[in-house]
């Protein structure tokens, strides 16, 4: 299974013969089969005709729109799969702070772990010395355990961000190194990249949340947050690094796009991505989530990166169906 990304202003999509078509002002039309599709992410004007949305609620696939230049709008989705009891658990569990934290010190661990693999990985074709950074990062990552409060937990994960980034942008090509994480706007390219990135492996994340029967806006370690969805963002923690920062990173090393690709808005200083640089990246973040995977513990087989977030949906329902995150286990990269 696969998403539509679909960047043409003016395209039209609609249901031909048990295929989604994509027409193009260009000429350059495409035809998906709809077995393939789980998802449909949308930049700028386009149009869908209804009985592609009818297609779309009646297989589950959600419909994301964007603009062109990668700011989220919403969502549009099917409600066949709410499921009442399952929200009784979930919110019961959201208001047991032992719950939360144990949650809390589960995902942030292995965030914080998986920073520091792909941060020696990626020093092995560096000539950047990040040996302080990862130090200091790895004196973060076993306080965890000790934290009392999800307070705590997060200082730390705070903490280890910044020593994880500082790193990260010693070891890439001059002209995309970066001061940090900027957000609201991104201040970079890389920021940018990440960024979109970010947000869309959280609405896929979303989308699997919703599908299930769960509701993505009742979390379990970030605050709520108005018109934001906590649990979406609380699983998102265990993939930034190992999909999205990870292609990132590839694009930089292998030469993939090049600064001629970002253009700064004047009003707001923020560093937007073109047309061209939107393609490439989701065609190699596209690829990444395809990729297959070997890090799920309880899994005796690969499984695409995609995959392995439904998995890990699964195993999250499993926890609240019985009640305790003991057996709950972040994605862990060795």
């Amino acid at each position: 299974m696969s998403c539509l990304y679909i960047t043409e202003n003016g395209a039209k999509v609609g249901i031909e013969g048990g295929r989604f078509s994509v027409k193009c002002k260009n000429g350059m039309d495409r035809y998906i089969p709809k077995e393939s599709v789980d998802s449909i992410i949308i930049f700028g004007n386009v149009n869908l005709t209804v009985p592609c949305l009818r297609e779309c609620m009646e297989r589950g696939i959600s419909v994301s729109l964007f603009s062109t230049t990668g700011r989220y709008f919403g969502r549009i989705e099917s409600t066949s799969h709410i499921n009442a009891r399952r929200l009784r658990r979930q919110v019961h569990m959201s208001e047991n702070e032992e719950d939360k934290l144990i949650f809390s010190k589960k995902i942030i661990e292995n965030k914080i772990h998986n920073q520091r693999v792909l941060l020696t990985r990626y020093a092995r074709n560096s000539d950047s010395n990040i040996s302080d950074q990862v130090k200091a990062i790895k004196i973060h990552e076993k306080k965890i355990q000790q934290c009392s409060s999800i307070e705590q937990i997060m200082g730390y994960e705070g903490n280890a961000s910044r020593q994880y980034f500082s790193a990260l942008s010693n070891m890439i090509a001059d002209e995309f190194k970066f001061k940090g994480r900027s957000k609201r706007p991104p201040k970079d390219p890389f920021n940018s990249m990440i960024s979109l990135g970010y947000t869309i492996l959280l609405y896929e994340i979303m989308g699997e949340i919703e599908n299930r029967g769960l509701s993505p806006y009742i979390g379990f370690m970030h605050k709520d947050a108005e018109n934001h969805p906590t649990l979406a963002s609380d699983l998102l923690e265990e993939w930034r690094a190992v999909i999205v920062d990870a292609t990132v990173m590839s694009l930089i090393q292998g030469n993939e796009i090049q600064l001629e690709e970002f253009q700064k808005d004047r009003d707001t200083g923020a560093v937007i991505i073109g047309k061209k640089g939107i393609n490439i990246f989701l065609k190699k973040l596209e690829k990444k989530l395809q990729s297959n995977m070997n890090y799920l513990e309880y899994l005796e087989h690969p499984v695409s990166f995609r995959r392995a977030i439904w998995w890990q949906v699964t195993k999250l329902i499993r926890c609240i169906d019985n009640g305790t995150f003991e057996e709950y286990q972040p994605i862990r990269i060795r």
